[in-house]
């Protein structure tokens, strides 16, 4: 894809191993101004992200207890709550790509604040219909996670992508333990829902606010000195620094143009560039996401119900081993720095790894005699799928380039969300067999994922030869 498919003002395209510079002190005063700046704009990120889940995880849990309070059938909750995941399996593609189009900074802003609106409406919902209403902004463009994702991928090198990943998605998941406890103490009171319905929206104005004072006018500047500041030191040579320069600075101006098009220029060139991903040769990528996405929501879809009938154990049990698996997940966001310093960072590998790693834990999950089996595998499990789902979103950025990373990561949403349809009714069907029946047949297609990631080998391991086909 040519150069012009990023038309983001990327902060700092190239802004190199961040450990590595915070250690080396001798790069002059510029060099280290444009780190500085560079890493205080990763950390604001961080904070977006939690912000956000934060605020979204106040609302869903009550979600259906509101809905039923307002006269809603099972049938009609049921219709509505399958209503977000199908929008967002449509517009994450769109929002994505035209994240790539227009820039991060106004598709964030402009996510962020109509995802804002509809949980203002979700406040202001007193009958099922205004219910029904205040999903759909929510489900066309809450893509926060995805755009401010693709905007990481832009700030930081590729071999520090792994660990810029697992720390926003640690911050992340802190929001999402954090904030049910605060909806559940804030529905107790009169009005409770509408009021944490309020909260949330502020929390995402805040959120806007924020994006919205973020540096990008100086992360542009400070990404022209550390390109000077390194010639001659890194391992980048003169013409790619001089090469990486100038893309930063076309991208930004192109970005500040494409925002001016007329929404149907943007529409068609949002077209073209989803025929681009459909028309390369990423499908076993998208294909193992989906199968490991399938296999791991196999695993909880029915994790309260199995415990309840193959142990005797109550669901507040399955609830405290939840929130402990999610714990350590964060604890695992933390430590890939060192996994990958381990494997050299080789992010195949790694991935390979993790996933053979899921298989084995639901495997035993399946066949567990005990319920410490159970803990056992809950707990490396939390571990394994942290590090599977980040290394899966590096690796699709790595062989497709990063020029369209909105996009990328656009499908990969959407591939998840086909997951989320299909895991309920394979779920169903399981269960019809054995309580074992999801984990098991989670099995079976985590097994299959690895076996395409085998005979994909010289395709992963050879960075960038796949390449989206222009347009």
């Amino acid at each position: 894809m040519p150069s012009s498919a990023a038309t983001e003002r990327r902060p700092a395209a190239a802004v190199g191993r961040m450990e590595e510079e915070d250690e080396d002190g001798g790069r002059g005063a510029s060099g280290s101004t444009a780190v500085a700046t560079s890493g205080r704009f990763v950390r604001c990120l961080y904070a977006v992200g939690f912000l956000d889940l934060f605020g979204v995880s106040m609302v869903v849990p009550l979600m259906n207890l509101h809905i039923k309070s307002l006269g809603a059938s099972h049938t009609v909750a049921g219709i509505i709550g399958s209503l977000y995941g199908i929008m967002q399996l449509f517009s994450s593609t769109f929002v994505g790509c035209w994240s790539d189009i227009v820039g991060r900074q106004y598709s964030l802003l402009a996510c962020i604040l109509l995802s804002a609106l509809g949980y203002f409406l979700l406040g202001a919902s007193t009958t099922v219909f205004l219910f029904a209403i205040s999903r759909v902004p929510v489900g066309i463009f809450k893509h926060t996670l995805s755009i401010s994702k693709a905007l990481l991928s832009d700030l930081v090198s590729e071999r520090d992508r792994p660990l810029v990943m697992g720390r926003f998605n640690a911050a992340s998941s802190v929001g999402f333990i954090l904030g049910p406890v605060v909806g559940g103490y804030l529905t107790e009171l009169k009005d409770g829902f509408y009021q944490t319905s309020f909260l949330c929206a502020f929390i995402f104005l805040l959120n806007a606010g924020l994006v919205w004072m973020l540096p990008w006018s100086e992360e542009n500047t400070g990404n022209r000195e550390c390109q000077q500041g390194k010639k001659g030191t890194d391992s980048f040579s003169e013409k790619a620094n001089h090469d990486l320069h100038f893309k930063s600075t076309t991208n930004g101006a192109m970005a500040s143009d494409n925002l001016f098009q007329s929404p149907w220029i943007q529409f068609t060139t949002v077209l073209k560039r989803i025929k681009g991903i459909a028309c390369s040769d990423l499908w076993d990528i998208f294909l193992v996401r989906l199968l490991m996405s399938v296999a791991i929501l196999l695993y909880y879809s029915n994790f309260s119900l199995a415990l309840e009938e193959r142990f005797g154990l109550k669901p507040l049990f399955a609830g405290y081993l939840m929130s402990y698996s999610s714990a350590l997940g964060v604890l695992a966001g933390c430590l890939l720095g060192p996994i990958t310093r381990l494997y050299q960072h080789n992010t195949y590998r790694i991935l390979l790894h993790s996933s053979t790693l899921t298989c084995t834990l639901i495997l035993l999950y399946a066949s567990a005699r005990s319920i410490w089996m159970v803990i056992l595998s809950s707990t490396f499990l939390a571990f394994s799928t942290t590090i599977g789902r980040t290394c899966i979103i590096d690796l699709e950025l790595t062989i497709g380039g990063n020029e369209a990373s909105g996009t990328l990561l656009g499908v990969g949403q959407s591939v998840t969300s086909v997951g989320r349809i299909l895991a309920p009714l394979l779920s169903g069907i399981a269960q019809e067999f054995s309580p074992c029946g999801p984990p098991s047949l989670g099995v079976g297609l985590a097994l299959a994922a690895i076996l395409i990631m085998n005979a994909n080998k010289q395709k992963y391991c050879s960075h960038g030869n796949v390449k989206l086909k222009n347009q």
